[in-house]
This record gives structure tokens, C-alpha cells and sequence, in this order.
């Protein structure tokens, strides 16, 4: 079973291939990082926690569902963090 930690590393490693790539910003949308890190398990809360984590002051939340977690949540990280 995927934990919150989890999730965060890969949100993590795209956040930082990124910036490597010198891109102003990432979005990151929980359904595409839940099917990279637990495919067959539904554990979008985990992955909608680890990148509220993730957020700075410059990040924006662009969308998210009505109950608040869900596979549409997206969050655009500013580049360089």
C-alpha cells in the first residue's frame, strides 16, 4: 500500500526534472500521479495530501473537485522553487 510519503517523492522528482529542464512552472494533476505511483488502488486523498505538501507561496491550486480531494485536483508549482 502507497503512503503519503510516497506520492510526494514523485511529485517531487517531477517538480525537480522540471526545473532542470528550466521550465517556468509544472502542473501536476493528482489523477496522473496516482496512476504513476498506486495504479490499482484508490488512494487519491494520499496524493492530493502530499501535494498540498509540496505547496509554496507562488503555487497555485488550479483546480479543485467540489469534495475537495479527487483525481481533477491540480496544482501549478512556480519554478525555481
Amino acid at each position: 500500500m502507497p503512503t503519503t510519503e510516497e506520492f510526494r517523492e514523485e511529485a517531487e522528482a517531477q517538480i525537480a526534472r522540471a526545473a532542470r529542464q528550466g521550465r517556468p512552472h509544472i502542473e501536476i494533476n493528482a489523477g496522473e500521479l496516482h496512476r504513476i505511483v498506486s495504479p490499482d488502488q484508490n488512494r487519491h486523498p494520499m496524493a492530493c495530501n502530499a501535494m498540498r505538501q509540496l505547496m509554496g507561496p507562488a503555487d497555485v491550486v488550479i483546480y479543485e473537485p467540489p469534495a475537495g480531494d479527487g483525481p481533477s485536483f491540480t496544482v501549478r508549482y512556480v519554478l525555481p522553487r
